[in-house]
């Protein structure tokens, strides 16, 4: 398995039997899973979507943006409770480069990839159930 680490976006190799939730980066050392949201920009958005083996929803957002503010501690809280899933969150405004390869249109928008392809997309904020739903479908593929 791979996982690129949450902090210095090294790609890591893990033997299949080795729980990610417990693996340390080989370059920094810190962890390599994080059950909270990883900040994306344009620099490392690729390397962390098409190397990681897990599933990954990006939110879409911005500071402007009311709805955005509103479902950030929906999707860091869901991202806690959800093993498996990494989580991650792109600046609109920062992040312009990516938010425009991307297609967003409008914000938030959530995107789901898996093994460097997208999977699934939502615009608008989500309630917690929602947003587990959503998820626990794409699990189900």
């Amino acid at each position: 398995m791979q996982l690129v680490c949450a902090h210095c976006f090294v790609t890591n190799r893990l033997p299949e039997d080795k729980p990610y939730t417990e693996a340390k980066c080989g370059k920094c050392a810190k962890p390599l899973y994080s059950a909270q949201p990883v900040e994306l920009n344009d620099v490392h958005f690729h390397r962390y979507i098409e190397r990681n083996d897990l599933l990954i929803v990006v939110d879409f957002w911005a500071s402007w943006c009311g709805p955005c503010q509103v479902m950030a501690p929906t999707f860091a809280k869901v991202a806690a409770q959800s093993p498996g899933v990494l989580f991650a969150k792109v600046n609109t405004e920062a992040a312009q480069k990516i938010s425009a390869e991307a297609g967003i249109r409008s914000i938030p928008t959530l995107i789901m990839f898996k093994a460097g392809k997208e999977v699934d997309r939502l615009s608008g904020a989500l309630s917690e159930p929602q947003l587990k739903q959503w998820i626990m479908q794409a699990l189900r593929k």
